[in-house]
C-alpha cells in the first residue's frame, strides 16, 4: 500500500470554547483520517478487524443447486401426474453431478447433495411412504413447486459485494469469507494505543492494607485497557506517572514515537499541576475543549506529531462515558474503520427529573425493566456522581437526555443507548 497517511494539521483545531456533543463528533470525523497500514492475515485471525478491502463474490454460493433436506427429488410436473414415483437414483452430499432424472421418476437425495438435472422440486423423508415393491414411492398432496430446493446463488450470487473496505470483521463474516474460499484477507494494521494514568495520590491495586490517607487505587488505566480490548488495538500500559514535569516529558514523548494514540486521565484542566497540558504544548499541540455533556465536560485533544492526545476526565464515571462518546469515534476513524452512530432506541421513562440544565446533553446510567403490565421501561441509577464506578456496575447502558430537556416524567420517550453498541455485552 502507499505510505502511511499522517493527521491533519490541527486536526483538533476549533473556535468554540464549548462545543455541543454533535459538534464533537462531527469534528472527530470530519478532521482525522486513517493513520495505518494493511496487510493480510489468516482467516482465523481476522475476527475484529477492520477490513482494508472490499470483497466481492467470485462465484455463486451455494455453487450448484442443492437439496435442504433429506427425501426425494423429482420434477413436479410429474408428481402432478401420479400418485407415486419409480425411485431412481442416490445423491449424496459430495458426490459430482448426478445424471438427469428420468420422466416419472424419483432421486433418494440427501442435504446438501446436488439436484440432478430435470428434478425441481425435494419431499422430506418423513412426509413420503415407500410402498411395499420398495421401487417406488409415495409424494404427499399439496407440496409447491420448487419446496426443500436450495438454488445456486441463493445465498451469494457471482460479482455481488460482499463486504466493504472500513467494517469490523465480525463471526459471521468470517463465515461468508470462508463460504467463498479465503483464507487470507487484508485488514488494516492495530492501532497502538498507549494508556498513562497521572497522579501522586494514585497507586496500583495490590494488598489493601498498603493504601494510605490521600491515595486511591488506579481503576481508569484498568478501565481503559478492558475497553480497548474489544477494539482492533494493541496497548501499552505506561502505568503511573507522578506530577513531575520532566517525568511526564520523558513518558510522553517515548509514546509518540511508538504509538498512534496516548490515553489518559486526569490532569487535563488548568491547575497547577496539570503538567500533561503544559508538557503536549510542549512537544505538540494541544485543544483544550469545554464540551457541553455531563458527565465529562473538560477534555484535552491533541497531537505530537503523528500521535493522537486523548485526555479523559479523572473521574472514572466520566472517563468511561468520554471514552464510548468520542475515544471509540476517533480510534475507529485512526484505524481505517466507518463510525457507525450508536442506536438510540426511545423507551418511556422509570424516573422523574425535576430539573435538568438546559443547553448540556446529560448521559445517566440505566438499565431497561418491564413492569407489572408487562411494559418495558428504563430505570436510572438512583445517584448521579461521576466517580461511582457501582453505577456503571449497575446499568446496561446510558440514558441520553438532549440539550432541550429540562425535566422528565414518569413515561416521557427518551433516548437509551445500550453498552452493546460498544460492544460491550452482559454476560
Amino acid at each position: 500500500m502507499s505510505k502511511t497517511p499522517h493527521l491533519i494539521d490541527d486536526c483538533f483545531l476549533h473556535d468554540k470554547d464549548r462545543m455541543r456533543h454533535d459538534e464533537v463528533v462531527a469534528m472527530l470525523l470530519s478532521r482525522l483520517n486513517r493513520i495505518v497500514d494493511a496487510g493480510y492475515v489468516e482467516l482465523q485471525e481476522a475476527l475484529g478487524r477492520i477490513l482494508a478491502e472490499n470483497v466481492t463474490a467470485p462465484r455463486n454460493v451455494p455453487l450448484h443447486d442443492n437439496s435442504a433436506v433429506d427425501g426425494y427429488a423429482f420434477a413436479h410436473a410429474d408428481y402432478l401426474k401420479a400418485g407415486a414415483l419409480s425411485l431412481g437414483a442416490r445423491i449424496a452430499a459430495g458426490d459430482g453431478s448426478p445424471s438427469p432424472l428420468a420422466t416419472g421418476t424419483a432421486a433418494r437425495i440427501f442435504t446438501g447433495a446436488v439436484m440432478p438435472p430435470n428434478a425441481d422440486t425435494v419431499a422430506m423423508q418423513e412426509d413420503c411412504v415407500l410402498l411395499d415393491d420398495g421401487a417406488s414411492v409415495r409424494i404427499p398432496e399439496g407440496l409447491r413447486p420448487g419446496a426443500n430446493r436450495r438454488l445456486a446463488g441463493e445465498d451469494l450470487k457471482g460479482g455481488d459485494l460482499l463486504l466493504e473496505t472500513g467494517q469490523m470483521l465480525r463471526p459471521q463474516d468470517i463465515a461468508a469469507l470462508a463460504s467463498l474460499g479465503m483464507a487470507k484477507i487484508s485488514v488494516f494494521d492495530r492501532l497502538r494505543v498507549a494508556i498513562v494514568s497521572t497522579g501522586n495520590e494514585i497507586i496500583d491495586p495490590g494488598n489493601a492494607e498498603s493504601i494510605a490517607e490521600g491515595q486511591v487505587y488506579d481503576s481508569n488505566r484498568h478501565m481503559l485497557a478492558a475497553l480497548c480490548s474489544r477494539l482492533p488495538v494493541d496497548v501499552t500500559d505506561l502505568g503511573i506517572v507522578r506530577d513531575d514535569e520532566q517525568a511526564i516529558k520523558k513518558v510522553l514523548s517515548r509514546a509518540a514515537r511508538n504509538n498512534d494514540v496516548i490515553l489518559t486521565t486526569g490532569g487535563a484542566s488548568r491547575g497547577e499541576e496539570d503538567h500533561i497540558v503544559k508538557m503536549i504544548d510542549r512537544l505538540g499541540k494541544r485543544h483544550l475543549w469545554q464540551i457541553a455533556i455531563k458527565p465529562g465536560r473538560p477534555m484535552t485533544f491533541g497531537q505530537i506529531d503523528n500521535c493522537v492526545f486523548l485526555g479523559l476526565p479523572g473521574n472514572p464515571v466520566a472517563a468511561f462515558v468520554c471514552f464510548l462518546l468520542y475515544c471509540h469515534a476517533a480510534m475507529a476513524v485512526l484505524g481505517g474503520g466507518n463510525y457507525r452512530e450508536p442506536v438510540r432506541f426511545q423507551v418511556p421513562a422509570g424516573f422523574e427529573i425535576k430539573k435538568k440544565k438546559p443547553d448540556r446533553r446529560e448521559f445517566l446510567r440505566g438499565w431497561l425493566e418491564t413492569d407489572g403490565q408487562g411494559n418495558t421501561l428504563v430505570r436510572k441509577y438512583q445517584r448521579d456522581g461521576s466517580g461511582l464506578i457501582s453505577g456503571l456496575r449497575s446499568a446496561d447502558g446510558l440514558i441520553e437526555l438532549g440539550e432541550e430537556i429540562q425535566t422528565v416524567q414518569q413515561g416521557d420517550a427518551v433516548n437509551y443507548i445500550p453498552f452493546s453498541q460498544f460492544g460491550i455485552v452482559n454476560s
